[in-house]
């Protein structure tokens, strides 16, 4: 029978290993994600779980880009597709879609939607552009854009989910 998953030991393991990194003088590792078929990168402090889309309770009533609340473990979250909030079309909604739990520092429970996830990215050996410097290119000269969560979050458009 194959091993069992614990997720705790899993983040855990991966904040050690970030931790290390960074004390070595490496450059901080950033979650790549896939939006709309654009990549975007998150930093993993705003990022408390990545997990599978679980099922979702509709609320009336609301604008396109908000579908639902997600319970996770007993806590409730509003979980926003991040494709059609931006604009760029909605979620695939294929089994390779996630959820970003917005980190609890943060004080909102909110899960983004995202197409796909990648893993980590080590952006030190990339290069940024000149004009936009919210912009990564990567080794194979791929665009990826780094997604502000703190911004996000600040946004009253973002925060007002009725229609």
């Amino acid at each position: 029978m194959a091993k069992r998953l614990n997720l705790r030991e899993f983040q855990q393991d991966l904040h050690n290993r970030m931790q290390d990194k960074n004390r070595k003088g490496g450059h901080m590792s950033l979650l790549g994600v896939q939006v709309s078929g654009q990549n975007y990168l998150v930093e993993m402090t705003d990022i408390s779980e990545v997990l599978p889309q679980p099922p979702l309770t509709h609320v009336p009533l609301t604008k396109p880009w908000f579908h639902g609340i997600a319970n996770v473990r007993g806590t409730l979250y509003c979980v926003a597709d991040l494709a059609d909030f931006l604009g760029q079309g909605k979620a695939s909604g294929t089994a390779s879609n996630r959820l970003l739990l917005v980190a609890n520092r943060h004080d909102i429970n909110a899960a983004l939607l995202v197409d796909r996830v990648f893993g980590l990215r080590d952006t030190g050996s990339w290069h940024r552009d000149a004009v936009q410097q919210d912009c990564y290119f990567d080794e194979q000269n791929d665009v990826w854009r780094k997604l502000d969560v703190v911004d996000l979050l600040e946004q009253p458009e973002f925060l007002q989910i009725g229609i």
